[in-house]
């Protein structure tokens, strides 16, 4: 009966925590990038620390540097990728033009007599998704102002973050302190234990998800601009940055670069070739070198699994969900695995008989 009590608990608090996280996810949104950074920096302050620097003086050495960095790419990568993003979208009517070309005297090779027929067929598809698009967009539109109107509040962004970030950093080992004298006493223990494993799991798959992430971001970037591509940077920036979704970043990368080389080289082959080439390997490389080595194996969370928590967190608390998806998801799989071993040494599993003997 206790532990039907227990377990009504924190069943409880669990689903009003989450009601009150998805209603206030906008505004959450500062608070919880400036927690993430605070988490992701804890070790680095330790270590200060650990050489004979106060930590508040390490939390705002780390603080003058992250906004040092901001600053630097702000200066010098972001005017770039402005840039090549607006040459591809003052690019796309040409493109697209081209594309239609491409497809008419295919579909008229191939079709023969019978292209008239299709044409028509195509045309009155076209023509029905292109009265159909402005309310569509229209809709998103909506949707995405709805989701980001106070979460990408300037102010709040650029004021509240810096302020939880110093803060929380600096009183990281209290916050820790205060928690965990709140912890049941009978089961404290067991707590921290799962505590720690649920830590050590977040921490290595974000720190060492992330390392992959910017070397993947790095090779794309310089390997399809050494290629000739024209939006190579923004393309390999935004693959590498995307393989944080596991499969779906990188094809989704690699239909964009082949894509974007096809329209700016063909028929010309080769640098089509190359451009491939290079997407085959990076995903070798992230498969067979940077995730067995710098993430490795005991992290614990499936690529299925992980791919289904982003997907749910995403749709139920909007861009808040995606940055709190990977620690949770960890977590669950962590009392996922301690309850089905807790079940599997129970008398409910192994019967009466071994209870009674």
């Amino acid at each position: 009966m206790q532990i039907e009590r227990h377990a009504l608990f924190w069943i409880v608090t669990a689903v009003v925590f989450a009601y009150l996280a998805q209603l206030l996810a906008p505004v959450l949104l500062p608070f919880v990038i400036g927690l993430v950074l605070a988490y992701f920096f804890n070790p680095v302050v330790d270590l200060l620390r650990g050489v004979g620097l106060p930590r508040w003086m390490s939390s705002i050495l780390l603080l003058g540097l992250v906004a040092f960095l901001i600053v630097l790419a702000l200066l010098f990568l972001v005017p770039i990728l402005v840039q090549q993003a607006a040459d591809l979208v003052e690019a796309a009517p040409r493109q697209i033009d081209r594309i239609k070309l491409m497809v008419e005297a295919s579909a008229r090779d191939y079709l023969g007599p019978r292209y008239p027929q299709a044409e028509n067929t195509v045309r009155s598809a076209l023509d029905a998704f292109a009265s159909s698009m402005p309310s569509l967009l229209a809709g998103v539109a909506q949707s995405i102002w709805n989701q980001g109107a106070a979460a990408f509040n300037f102010v709040s962004f650029v004021l509240i973050t810096p302020i939880v970030f110093f803060y929380t950093l600096k009183d990281w080992p209290k916050i820790i302190a205060k928690v965990d004298s709140w912890l049941p006493r009978d089961n404290a223990d067991q707590l921290r234990a799962l505590a720690v494993e649920i830590n050590q799991r977040i921490s290595a798959f974000i720190r060492g998800q992330g390392a992959v992430c910017l070397i993947l971001a790095l090779f794309y970037a310089v390997a399809l601009s050494l290629a000739g591509l024209e939006y190579g940077l923004l393309v390999g920036l935004f693959t590498g940055f995307a393989a944080f979704i596991p499969v779906v970043g990188w094809t989704l990368g690699t239909f964009t670069a082949v894509g974007l080389a096809v329209l700016q080289f063909w028929p010309d082959t080769l640098p089509i070739l190359i451009v491939l080439a290079v997407m085959l390997v990076g995903q070798a490389l992230e498969s067979a070198v940077l995730s067995p080595n710098i993430i490795g194996a005991e992290v614990g969370l499936h690529p299925v699994w992980l791919i289904f928590a982003l997907l749910t967190f995403s749709y139920l608390f909007g861009f808040l969900g995606l940055l709190v998806a990977v620690p949770v998801s960890a977590a669950i799989g962590v009392l996922v695995r301690f309850a089905l071993k807790t079940y599997l040494a129970s008398s409910v599993y192994k019967g009466r008989d071994s209870a009674e003997a």
